[in-house]
């Protein structure tokens, strides 16, 4: 099913979200933990696993964020209401877009944020309620210096983990990230440092390392307005779209910056990792 409609449990937000946290998915991989609990509620360390990246953005001076749900999607607001607060951290308006109750499931990532797109400010966060990573610095410095770029995305790549040993993206020694195709885990690896050099020039075999792209990222506006994304404003058809295509897109024109991030970061995507964090 499909409705043109604003979602009205976004209409009451005062002021653009500059935060959104990604937290609609099936978690298919984690079954049976997500057949009767969403993944971003998965207890980690004591927390929801959605908590820690939310403390992040508290910590950072975020005041508004949208959260995106679907899967057993009613079951995060009953949690966290209209409003996040933990201990020593100032308070947070929540706003959620209901891709479940909307269009029957979840919107792929492109899809979802562009939905809420009426909704965030002109430069916003995004990042992901099923990656902990709770040393990361969601900091003002990093959101001024990014509005003032003439880039439309800056995203964080981090060393490969054991389950993506190819990689996602590259990264220039001028800080911009590169569109560079998989060479497998032998040629891709990410703890070589970064060179001065011109990847278009290089054989295949001697291009940069790849890096896993982390999910935390900043946007403009713009991004979602560009030619390379095929969604309309506001998703009002429930158009299930991915991100990658149109990072790629962006970074073909040197529009997309990156930084590489070394922190504790993992993709809690199985039960197996979920148990070795919590041991």
């Amino acid at each position: 099913m499909t409705t043109s409609h604003p979602p009205d449990h976004l209409v009451k937000s005062h002021r653009p979200a500059s935060a959104m946290l990604l937290a609609a998915g099936r978690g298919e991989r984690m079954r049976p933990l997500t057949d009767t609990t969403p993944k971003p509620l998965l207890p980690v360390r004591g927390k929801p696993l959605m908590q820690w990246p939310l403390e992040g953005l508290a910590r950072g001076g975020v005041q508004s964020v949208v959260i995106n749900t679907a899967w057993l999607g009613e079951q995060i607001p009953a949690h966290f209401g209209d409003a996040f607060n933990a201990s020593g951290l100032p308070p947070m308006r929540l706003n959620y877009s209901d891709e479940g109750r909307d269009f029957g499931g979840a919107l792929e990532t492109a899809g979802g944020i562009v939905r809420a797109l009426p909704h965030l400010a002109d430069v916003f966060w995004v990042a992901a309620g099923d990656i902990y990573a709770p040393e990361f610095e969601f900091s003002a410095g990093a959101y001024e210096s990014f509005t003032a770029s003439p880039q439309l995305a800056h995203i964080w790549l981090v060393p490969n983990p054991a389950h993506n040993p190819g990689g996602d993206f590259g990264l220039s020694a001028d800080g911009l990230a590169l569109n560079l195709p998989k060479l497998g885990a032998a040629s891709s690896q990410a703890t070589r440092p970064l060179q001065a050099i011109d990847p278009g020039t290089l054989p295949h075999a001697t291009q940069p390392p790849l890096y896993t792209f982390s999910t935390i990222a900043l946007y403009k506006r713009a991004f979602f307005e560009a030619a390379w994304c095929p969604i309309p404003p506001g998703n009002p058809e429930g158009v299930k779209a991915p991100l990658a295509p149109m990072l790629r897109a962006a970074m073909d024109q040197g529009l997309v910056s990156a930084s590489l991030y070394e922190g504790l970061w993992v993709d809690v995507g199985t039960p197996e990792r979920l148990a070795q964090l919590n041991a």
